[in-house]
């Protein structure tokens, strides 16, 4: 019992000490659902990154992940992408769970999410998504690496999500 309470408090204050918040440069490596290497540089690409974190287990997530895409598609000229996030890909040992991996690999081709999609990695727990008490949970993040506003939590429809990407990339300019 001594040793579960002393990994909670490490947990606990890992993600105290690490909290990212609005302005934050989010850094990390990992790897997408294919295996092939990601890291922040990614972000580098475009004026604007929407990174949507979504789990296999949730409707709102795979409801919304069309309109993802779309707005994906539509909004490439403007120097914006989508990164998804799949939450729940790990297993309890930290390895990527075959079934989990399966599913999601489903999820996006009925869904048309052929965006990237990051598999999460335990810096990336302790760093970008210890905050995550929900899914989705979306953040947006600038050409630098820097998260901008705040995160939203639940789904939202493709003319909400446009409205605040336009509002978005006007500030950029």
């Amino acid at each position: 019992m001594k040793k579960i309470f002393t990994i909670i408090a490490l947990l606990t204050l890992s993600m105290l000490l690490f909290a990212q918040k609005a302005g934050d440069k989010i850094t990390f490596t990992a790897t997408d659902l294919k295996g092939d290497p990601v890291t922040s540089e990614v972000f580098a690409k475009n004026k604007l990154t929407m990174i949507n974190i979504w789990g296999t287990f949730c409707g709102p997530c795979i409801r919304e992940m069309p309109d993802l895409a779309r707005l994906n598609e539509e909004n490439k000229a403007k120097g914006f992408e989508v990164i998804g996030i799949v939450i729940d890909i790990l297993d309890n040992k930290g390895q990527v769970s075959s079934r989990i991996k399966t599913t999601g690999e489903k999820i996006i081709e009925n869904t048309g999410a052929n965006y990237p999609h990051i598999v999460p990695n335990i810096e990336m727990f302790t760093g970008l998504l210890r905050n995550v008490q929900a899914v989705p949970t979306t953040i947006f993040v600038d050409s630098n690496g820097k998260q901008i506003g705040n995160a939203y939590l639940g789904s939202r429809s493709q003319k909400d999500w446009q409205k605040i990407i336009d509002e978005i990339l006007n500030k950029l300019q």
